[in-house]
């Protein structure tokens, strides 16, 4: 499929609706953090951890604003069932390659909703001793959230919305899209009751 013909796809999309943050709105807020973060950590060296697989193309820009010696690191975590709200009984799949103790740690998110399966994994990092851990998001869903956990850096601020683009997905599509589009809910719901049905 050419470039041409995938954007006539997405403007014609059943499944895309408007675009809630453009590309160069997304930019600007990315720059922002990243400059706020240099600032925070003056003087220490830290180590970003990124939630796959969401949270890469975030953080690939992001580390390009961050003027600090820093590391990256990557962690895989899936849920178990399906609820409309996170379980919180998770599983890692994917577990860091360094040693993060005694090191500054910040994670690196696409969207925070209830948090549950992030306590689970702030949790886990505690146990390995590391100077700090704060959590830095693209998104926050605050209005969903249940566990109590401090956002310390967020770029935007969500309500009840399914959102794809910049990292996130729809069936493992749309993630290479610039702009952060809304998903029309009449198919999201469609999908979310065929998978309920499948699972019964």
């Amino acid at each position: 499929m050419t470039q041409e013909n995938y954007q006539r796809e997405i403007k014609s999309s059943e499944i895309l609706g408007r675009i809630l943050f453009p590309g160069k709105e997304i930019q600007k807020k990315v720059k922002e953090l990243g400059n706020k973060i240099t600032l925070d950590y003056f003087g220490k060296e830290i180590i970003l951890i990124c939630i796959l697989r969401g949270a890469v193309v975030f953080l690939t820009d992001l580390i390009k604003h961050i003027d600090l010696p820093l590391s990256i690191d990557f962690m895989s975590i899936s849920s178990y069932g399906f609820s409309p709200i996170d379980s919180g009984l998770v599983k890692i799949t994917k577990d860091l390659d360094e040693n993060i103790e005694g090191k500054h740690v910040l994670i690196v998110e696409d969207i925070i909703d209830t948090g549950l399966t992030l306590s689970y994994m702030i949790r886990n990092l505690q146990l390995r001793n590391p100077a700090s851990i704060e959590i830095c998001t693209l998104i926050d869903r605050e209005v969903r959230r249940i566990a109590n956990i401090k956002i310390k850096y967020s770029a935007f601020k969500l309500e009840e919305k399914y959102v794809v683009g910049y990292g996130l997905d729809y069936k493992q599509r749309y993630r290479n899209l610039e702009s952060i589009y809304e998903l029309k809910t009449d198919t999201v719901k469609k999908d979310i009751e065929s998978l309920k049905s499948s699972l019964k």
